[in-house]
């Protein structure tokens, strides 16, 4: 079994050596992260006044100087720059970042699997629907998450046809294609947005022409929770962990992951979740 640490907020983060990736040639991994969303709950560690959040006025020059200086010093971490154009969505996140407003992606859970009362991995079914995707391709994988996020707020924030707020939805997706040789990640990272349930019907068409919006098929996942950072380094021994204490088995795809981050990448224990693609949803 892994080791357990505790981390700073109190949870237990279960680490264990990183073991050789198994032989899985072509191996084609997707990932869940939320990097700028996530960034909005660290403002109050920060000290921001709370009025921020819930003041739906416009705010002061100096009040979003402070906010893009927050956002400039999260950006650094995974070397990125945040352009000044993004001040605005910046402002418009901020002022909606309630945990109420925040839509969870549906999902049905079919069955978890404990040990010593522990909850392992949980099975879940989520229906198809429509998601707004971006793919970006820098060096690293912090980098292009990060890029692909940032176009897809200025889309939730009005850069789009029906010109409003769209509503914020957890978890953002990141799908991520593996080197050939299964020891690392490929440049390409499309990230997505599910929409909300009052746009599946109908989704706003983005002003961005590297946005899309696509239908996905359902999808039936087995999930496993991680806690920290969501970087190259930390999903691989998720990916080996996971398989490890699955065993052998053709049910799921080999060459398919996801994994999803729901918290803010300030928060010592921010919850992660990487899942497992079964063939036949």
């Amino acid at each position: 079994m892994p080791t357990p640490k505790t981390c700073g907020g109190g949870c237990s983060i279960y680490t264990r050596p990183a073991r050789p990736q198994p032989n899985l040639p072509g191996l084609w991994t997707k990932t869940m992260a939320l990097i700028s969303l996530e960034d909005l709950d660290g403002l109050e560690d920060e000290e921001l006044d709370n009025d921020i959040t819930d003041n739906p006025e416009p705010m002061e020059d100096d009040e979003q100087q402070r906010l893009y200086t927050h956002w400039q010093a999260i950006a650094s971490t995974h070397q990125v720059s945040v352009p000044r154009e993004m001040t605005g969505p910046i402002q418009e996140l901020t002022q909606r970042n309630q945990a109420q407003d925040r839509e969870q992606v549906p999902f049905s859970s079919i069955s978890q699997h404990e040990k010593l009362g522990e909850v392992l991995f949980e099975e879940r079914v989520y229906p198809a629907g429509k998601w707004a995707c971006i793919t970006e391709g820098e060096k690293l994988y912090e980098q292009s998450i990060s890029m692909g996020f940032m176009k897809l707020m200025k889309f939730i924030c009005k850069e789009n046809s029906v010109g409003r707020y769209l509503g914020m939805t957890v978890p953002i997706v990141n799908s991520i294609q593996m080197l050939e040789d299964g020891n690392g990640f490929q440049k390409d990272i499309l990230t997505a947005y599910y929409l909300p349930a009052e746009f599946q019907a109908n989704p706003p068409q983005p002003t961005d022409p590297d946005i899309t919006i696509l239908q996905r098929e359902a999808l039936r996942v087995i999930t496993l929770t991680f806690f920290g950072t969501t970087t190259e380094e930390t999903i691989m021994p998720q990916i080996n962990l996971l398989w490890e204490m699955l065993g052998p088995s053709e049910e799921m795809h080999r060459n398919s992951y996801m994994v999803a981050v729901y918290d803010n990448p300030g928060v010592s224990c921010r919850r992660n979740e990487l899942w497992f693609i079964r063939r036949d949803p």
